[in-house]
C-alpha cells in the first residue's frame, strides 16, 4: 500500500507542477483573473496533498495503525480529485454548480489530516 501512495503522490505532484507552469505561462489572457486564481488554488492544494501522500507512503511501513494511514492516504486522493478537480473544471468552464463538489473534497482533506494526526498520536515510540 505504501508504494501506491508514493506513486500517487509523485504523479499528483508532477501534475501539479505542470498545472502551475501551464497556469503561469499559458492561461493568462485566456481566462479571467478570477478564474486564474481558482486554477492556482487547485494546483496549490493538489501539491500540498501530493506531498501528504508521499509522507503517508513513507511512514506507512513503520508501524502504527496501517488502517488509519490508508484512510488518510485515500482521503487525500479523494480530496485531490474532488477539491482540485472541481476547481479545475470551474476555472476552465466557469460552470459554477461544480463548486458544490468542492467542499466534499475539503472534507476529505480534513478527514485525511485528522486520521493521520490520530494515528501519529496513538503511535507508541
Amino acid at each position: 500500500m505504501s508504494r501506491k501512495f508514493l506513486l500517487l503522490g509523485a504523479v499528483f505532484a508532477g501534475l501539479s507542477v505542470a498545472a502551475g507552469a501551464f497556469g503561469a505561462h499559458s492561461l493568462k489572457g485566456l481566462i479571467s483573473a478570477d478564474r486564474l486564481v481558482v486554477f492556482e488554488t487547485a494546483a496549490r492544494y493538489q501539491m500540498y496533498h501530493a506531498l501528504a501522500l508521499l509522507i503517508v507512503g513513507g511512514i506507512l511501513p513503520h508501524g502504527g495503525s496501517a488502517r488509519s494511514y490508508r484512510v488518510a492516504g485515500w482521503c487525500f486522493v479523494v480530496g485531490i480529485v474532488l477539491f482540485s478537480g472541481s476547481l479545475y473544471v470551474i476555472a476552465f468552464t466557469a460552470t459554477r454548480w461544480v463548486g458544490a463538489i468542492t467542499p466534499l473534497g475539503g472534507a476529505a482533506f480534513l478527514t485525511g489530516w485528522i486520521s493521520l494526526a490520530w494515528n501519529l498520536w496513538q503511535k507508541k515510540e
